[in-house]
């Protein structure tokens, strides 16, 4: 059975973004030069950054020979899609089971939680959690 395809970032895809997110441009070769060891081989690269352009992530222009690729969303972008697509996935789209979770698992030190606290108690406002009320 074929593999579904995801728009979302596999792990691979997310170390290509990242050299196109710090470099803003590359060419294969660049990316390839970007990428810790062990590096893939640039056909490997080549048919990634293909299929990050299918999935509407990067585009490419053409420079005298060469192919130079940019991004076209930036890293705080991809995060929220990531988060989004996991709400959805594992919390039914609730951000309070997540965060439960996150904080719930007692592995955070004290000043973690404290600084959680702090972060939601300066996003709620009157009327609760959230961009000055509930959602």
């Amino acid at each position: 059975m074929p593999r579904q395809r995801t728009e979302s970032l596999t792990d691979g895809e997310l170390r290509i973004m990242r050299v196109l997110w710090s470099s803003g441009r590359a060419t294969v070769g660049d990316v390839v030069a970007g990428l810790p060891a062990p590096r893939p081989a640039y056909n490997t690269v080549l048919t990634m950054l293909r299929i990050l352009e299918r999935k509407g992530h990067v585009r490419h222009e053409k420079d005298g020979r060469a192919f130079v690729f940019l991004p076209l969303m930036d890293h705080g972008q991809a995060r929220q899609r990531a988060l989004t697509q996991l709400l959805s996935r594992f919390f039914d789209g609730s951000a309070e089971l997540l965060v439960l979770d996150l904080v719930g698992r007692g592995d955070r030190s004290p000043d973690e939680v404290r600084r959680i606290r702090e972060l939601i108690t300066a996003t709620s406002g009157p009327n609760g959690p959230g961009r000055g009320g509930r959602r």
